[in-house]
């Protein structure tokens, strides 16, 4: 595999996960698009878009069959908190997987290797990556490898791991309208801000930034909460 100065050989991660997949598409998995902006090439968010779908169904299933007591909203819950991004950020920082990310130099000058959205975003971008070289079987088992860990400590992240979830529960507790979020970015591609706003029946509850839409959304839920808690 290659290595880029500065960046961690993926062939090392590639031995933490314990799994074989191809040089190419792992190194895409790592990539963030101000790398491939800087250097060519291509980046994650691809893979990211599969292995979140595959990450969604594989925690499902086990939930299911591991809380078999547990009525749909308590799994929900779980599952929220569990495919959250300060969970996988967590899992992330368990293998040190930000000095794999090949980062362009905004990113990197910012502290990209430690921020949980990207540290989140190539978790769910390695199973990707896991699902197309491997199978699902082997996707699978890596979900429960890295992400087993959490299953009995779920409660420990709180409502503060889906602020969305929370803003939703609270509406309906309040005979309040369903939340309605409106997302803008600027900025060029390899470094895009997005800015979103959260209404409920016409009324602004709160605005947020992030680097991708779910976590601008996400920011705006967890203003929204701190106001409507006030």
């Amino acid at each position: 595999m290659t290595t880029t100065p500065g960046f961690r050989d993926p062939a090392e991660l590639a031995g933490i996960l314990g799994v074989s997949i191809p040089t190419e598409l792992l190194e895409q998995a790592l990539t963030h698009r101000s790398f491939a902006y800087e250097h060519g090439g291509t980046h994650y968010e691809r893979l990211e878009f599969l292995g979140d779908a595959i990450l969604q169904q594989v925690i499902t299933l086990e939930l299911y069959e591991r809380f078999s007591d547990l009525p749909e909203g308590d799994l929900s819950k779980r599952r929220a908190a569990l495919v959250s991004t300060t969970a996988l950020a967590e899992v992330a920082r368990s293998i040190d997987l930000g000095g794999f990310l090949r980062l362009g130099n905004g990113e990197v000058s910012t502290g990209g290797h430690d921020k949980s959205s990207l540290l989140a975003d190539v978790v769910e971008s390695i199973i990707g990556a896991t699902y197309l070289s491997l199978g699902q079987q082997a996707a699978a088992e890596m979900v429960i490898r890295l992400v087993g860990p959490l299953f009995d400590q779920s409660d420990r992240f709180g409502i503060s791991m889906d602020h969305k979830t929370a803003l939703q529960e609270h509406c309906d507790r309040h005979s309040m309208g369903k939340p309605v979020y409106a997302t803008t970015s600027e900025g060029p591609d390899h470094s895009r801000q997005f800015h979103a706003t959260v209404t409920s029946d016409g009324v602004t509850l709160g605005a947020g930034s992030g680097s991708s839409k779910k976590t601008a959304q996400a920011d705006a839920a967890m203003h929204a909460l701190a106001e409507l808690s006030r």
